[in-house]
């Protein structure tokens, strides 16, 4: 069943607020095998409502609207929808004696303007919301059905579930999941995963992060947890060792998780990212665990008074060089007393520095046995301006707990950097 869905507001036409609710209907209309396949917002305007359903209509099996329906003048769904479906509004009796029950019952005195909220459609089916005032509404129109819902996010959940999911759905239930990766462009990603595109009853969509990307995989028809594990399988095969973890296991959680097993904790040591690293490796509670701490030796010279570097590398080399990437996870390791070090040094532009590109980047990890392992990664520079420098450090931090992962592993520096020195 194709589902489309139109979000009424000007607060969120004009940004006041961010469209939570249809962010979360795609996701939980999916989860029950229903295709959303547009969404749209438009403004607290009759016929904009009106024309915005007709065309959905005209694609879509179902459209859910959110709202428009409370009491004030500016709420005109209800409106639109009997325009829509060429009948006048009526007020319905028992409505109109719920609100006034609701109201007593609060010790409050009734509005007239209140009284909007028991209009409806002629013919239209009435939705009652047991989490709120405002009744939804079921309006059978050429080419499918409209089903109208509250905006409060609470209220038009509580009948998403209660009314939307158990008409619309049935036992049409899919099954999805998340797989993890880092390090490999979207396109390498969706190349790879061509064989599990062309099974049978499988969708992916692609969601892109700075230097991730996540695979939601969508299983449906009959026996859709087989399918999906199926799916996984094949999908796990052609990605290797770049798959860092499903589901809700973000890469700080999968190396505190690796780090723990072993008994083992890890120090860092940043210049570019100014303690970025260290931030997403204190999210999780509990970290202190497996991260001894950091230092942010942003600065030239501390990259010698705090780690160690000798002066004659920053002095032939400057402080971005593959070999001062490697002496400050050095330090890091040994002046911090952690199992590992890990560090980074760039340019994140917007301006070149030193003869180094925007983009050039190189990630340390020190060991407790062996030289330290350093890489270059691989970046796309995004375009130009001061907002590459964000997503250029973002993907630094990425790629630096990636190289922890892989070292720890035994793996490989992978797909997304090149090994230096």
């Amino acid at each position: 069943m194709r589902v489309e869905l139109v979000t009424v507001g000007d607060e969120l036409l004009l940004g006041d607020t961010v469209n939570g609710n249809a962010a979360w209907m795609g996701q939980r209309l999916a989860e029950h095998g229903l295709e959303v396949t547009r969404s749209v917002v438009v403004g607290d305007e009759l016929d904009v409502i009106a024309e915005a359903v007709r065309e959905a209509l005209g694609r879509a099996d179902a459209v859910i609207t959110t709202g428009g329906l409370g009491p004030t003048y500016d709420d005109v769904t209800r409106d639109a929808l009997a325009a829509a479906a060429g009948v006048k509004l009526v007020r319905d009796p028992g409505l109109e004696r719920r609100l006034r029950e609701r109201v007593a019952a609060a010790g409050r005195e009734l509005q007239p303007m209140a009284l909007r909220m028991a209009d409806v459609p002629e013919g239209a089916g009435i939705l009652l919301n047991s989490a709120g005032s405002a009744a939804g509404l079921r309006v059978e129109l050429p080419g499918g059905v409209v089903y109208a819902l509250p905006g409060v996010p609470f209220e038009m959940r509580t009948m998403i579930e209660e009314v939307v999911l158990p008409e619309l759905a049935g036992e049409n239930r899919a099954a999805r999941r998340t797989l993890r990766t880092a390090g490999l462009w979207e396109s390498v990603v969706a190349t790879k995963l061509a064989p599990v595109e062309a099974m049978d009853g499988i969708k992916l969509a692609y969601l892109p992060d700075p230097a991730e990307v996540k695979i939601r995989i969508t299983a449906t028809g009959p026996d859709p947890a087989a399918r999906l594990d199926e799916a996984e399988r094949t999908a796990r095969d052609l990605l290797g060792d770049a798959v860092y973890g499903a589901g809700d296991q973000t890469l700080d959680r999968v190396v505190h998780g690796l780090l723990a097993e072993r008994s083992a904790t890890v120090a860092t040591a940043e210049s570019l990212t100014g303690g970025l690293i260290g931030a997403e490796l204190t999210r999780m509670p509990g970290s202190s665990a497996t991260y001894a701490g950091g230092m942010v030796a942003y600065a030239t010279a501390l990259k010698k008074e705090l780690l160690g570097v000798p002066a004659r590398l920053l002095d032939e080399h400057g402080a971005v060089h593959p070999d001062v990437a490697a002496a400050m996870a050095t330090g890091a390791r040994e002046r911090l007393g952690a199992t590992y070090g890990i560090a980074v040094t760039g340019v994140a532009g917007p301006e070149a520095q030193d003869g180094r590109e925007v983009g050039t980047i190189f990630v340390g990890v020190a060991t407790p046995t062996g030289d330290p392992r350093v890489i270059r990664p691989l970046l796309p520079v995004p375009g130009v301006g001061a907002e590459i420098r964000g997503v250029i450090r973002r993907m630094t931090v990425v790629h630096a707990l990636e190289q922890l992962r892989r070292v720890i592993l035994g793996l490989g520096a992978g797909p997304g950097a090149t090994p230096e020195g």
